[in-house]
């Protein structure tokens, strides 16, 4: 066997998966970092008042701009949106750093939020576009992997800069990083758009551009993006409200809100000629199963350590550090199996990898939910809080390579702008849904908080189940991913005038045969 051939468990190195994989931990920390010092921010420049906005205006940023800018990546180019990404990120974090009040504050964390929405939406267009077969796999499991276990992380890193140095150095971190990342991508980035990079790789996009003779490939939906933008913003802030006040007129505005602009957004995308979000990725089951993985992920891990973590701290009586070190089980489970997942659906059939997964993490909730007490000694959660990093990782890397391959090359932003925008809803959907279960059995004390994240875990166990009859039902047992890209790049090219299987440039009707497609796309692996 030569050594192109033989099985990889790590994707090869390159500076373009360590600025990935460094500029996505930037973004993710900052979703949870920040929390920390939130009673810092209240104390020092919001005399005394709730500074929650500072989280969720960052939140809201994020959500609705990420499906905008990976679509605009896909006709723009990736280099260009994720340099200014970058950009933005950094300098919005300098003007976090000196905020004389909460304004200001905010501003910043909406400046902060659009650039980490460029730098999402571009992390697996541009891993795609550097590797290809079972390295992209093995690259976007990294990715995955380390970008949710970063969010885990997150809450100990927070804790000692914040305890430290005060809040300011929460945003202060980003400085150097941010430059140092900058510098990096300048360095490793192709300066080719990331459309062609795309086309090079698979022939669709040069092809798609081709065809439509015109400029309509680049044009930008703005109406498709406004309406977006005004509907995610509005659900995010709903979701996101306290849940102990009683329902207002204002969230009954903002529910219709939310409801009218996403009508309007689907409506829109049905007839505009570049959409922002192309609805005919979802009559694939395989792609339609994925989007849910990664919603019901999001909602499992974040929902599920932030009242995990709640437990720790006013269950058990340990510091904030002390809970966010009892944490990294999780973290170092999550990047370990990630990257056996990624390595599984080489040979397994991915439905069944990615519910396994699931299956391990839903084991992992329910035995924590059965041991936690007020006196349960912090050894004994070691074991299930690595079953649930374990399950994490087997699970969720493999989610994002199957929306990467069952999508046409010249869709990969949009695509990760999609997986990005439900992840971010699935956090606020986890928080919100899962403090009101939190709500009703929990309460103060060490004994009620115990009960508040027992029922919350318990509630996370019946999810993890929902999320494996998700994944075996419409990711599909039946397919295997084949390693056709690598055995193209030694074999003879495909006859003139017929593409690779798999890499068409279009998104195939219902009507066309969505399960044979899907199939071809699986087994050569795009």
């Amino acid at each position: 066997m030569s050594a192109r051939q033989k099985p990889r468990r790590l994707p090869p190195f390159s500076g373009v998966l360590v600025l990935v994989m460094a500029s996505t931990g930037l973004v993710v920390v900052d979703l949870t970092i920040v929390a920390i010092g939130l009673p810092l921010i209240s104390a020092d420049i919001a005399d005394g008042a709730s500074a929650e906005s500072v989280v969720v205006t960052y939140m809201v940023a994020m959500g609705a701009l990420t499906q905008i800018v990976g679509s605009l990546s896909d006709r723009w180019g990736r280099r260009s949106l994720f340099l200014a990404g970058i950009g933005v990120f950094t300098l919005s974090s300098l003007a976090a750093t000196a905020a004389p009040d909460l304004l200001w504050l905010n501003i910043a964390r909406v400046a902060q939020g659009a650039g980490a929405a460029a730098i999402m939406a571009n992390g697996i267009p541009l891993l795609s576009d550097r590797y290809a077969g079972e390295e992209r796999d093995l690259a976007i499991g990294a990715w995955g992997s380390f970008a949710t276990a970063a969010g885990l992380l997150a809450p100990v890193f927070g804790g000692v800069l914040a305890e430290s140095f005060g809040w300011r150095a929460v945003f202060a971190v980003n400085l150097p990083l941010g430059a140092a990342a900058w510098a990096l991508a300048v360095r490793v980035l192709p300066r080719a758009p990331g459309a062609d990079d795309a086309g090079a790789s698979g022939g669709g996009a040069a092809r798609r551009a081709e065809a439509s003779g015109s400029a309509a490939a680049r044009r930008a939906d703005w109406l498709g993006g406004l309406l977006l933008m005004l509907g995610l913003g509005a659900a995010t802030l709903l979701m996101l409200r306290p849940g102990e006040t009683p329902w207002s007129a204002r969230d009954t505005a903002v529910l219709v809100t939310a409801c009218a602009a996403s009508a309007a957004f689907l409506a829109v995308q049905l007839r505009a000629p570049a959409p922002t979000l192309e609805l005919r990725m979802f009559t694939r089951p395989a792609f339609s199963g994925a989007m849910l993985a990664v919603l019901l992920s999001r909602v499992l891990t974040i929902g599920g350590s932030v009242y995990l973590v709640l437990y720790f701290s006013d269950g058990l009586g340990m510091s904030p550090t002390g809970a966010g070190l009892l944490m990294t089980p999780i973290f170092l489970a999550q990047i370990v199996m990630g990257m056996v997942g990624s390595k599984l659906i080489g040979a397994r059939p991915p439905g069944l990898v990615i519910g396994a997964g699931y299956a391990l993490k839903g084991v992992g909730f329910a035995v924590l939910a059965l041991l936690i007490t007020p006196v349960t000694p912090w050894w004994a959660l070691v074991v299930p809080l690595l079953a649930w990093g374990a399950g994490g990782g087997i699970a969720g890397a493999p989610v994002m390579a199957v929306a990467v391959r069952v999508t046409a090359p010249e869709r990969v932003g949009m695509v990760a702008g999609t997986v990005s925008t439900l992840a971010s809803l699935g956090a606020g959907v986890g928080t919100a849904a899962l403090g009101a279960v939190f709500a009703l059995r929990g309460g103060p004390g060490a004994e009620a908080v115990t009960d508040g994240a027992r029922a919350v875990l318990g509630v996370s166990a019946a999810l993890a189940a929902v999320a494996v009859l998700v994944a075996v039902t419409l990711i599909g047992p039946r397919l295997v991913p084949g390693r056709a890209p690598a055995l193209a790049a030694q074999g003879p090219a495909p006859a003139e005038g017929r593409p690779v299987p798999g890499t068409e440039d279009r998104v195939p009707t219902a009507e066309e045969g969505d399960e044979d497609d899907e199939d071809d796309s699986f087994r050569s692996g795009t």
